[in-house]
């Protein structure tokens, strides 16, 4: 019956050099991982805290959504952009994508 199956013997233990070879793959990706992918987006979170903290009236914006527009009012969630001649909409602070050069807006 042991040709078709071959017998398990006990191996001693290694030693723990081959074992930190076996994770070393790992901790490197992770490395990567972090410098690639983590470190960027929380640099980008940070900036776009401090820009949305920094809104005042007159600034000319991009929302989230495309909408270009100039503040005309500003709350503490929401701000107040007037996208064209007499018409304003309200949106919240953190939908503002970015803020743009002054004079973008031409109405």
């Amino acid at each position: 019956m042991n040709l078709l199956i071959s017998d398990a013997w006990a191996q001693s233990g290694g030693d723990a050099g081959s074992s930190l070879i076996g994770i070393l793959p790992m901790i490197l990706i992770f490395v990567v991982f972090y410098f690639l992918l983590i470190r960027p987006q929380q640099k980008r979170t940070k900036e776009h805290k401090s820009m949305v903290a920094g809104l005042e009236k007159g600034d000319e914006i991009v929302t989230s959504g495309g909408t270009l527009g100039k503040i005309l009012k500003v709350d503490d969630s929401f701000i107040t952009v007037e996208v064209s001649q007499g018409v304003e909409i309200q949106v919240q602070r953190m939908a503002v994508a970015q803020m743009m050069p002054k004079g973008t807006v031409k109405f």
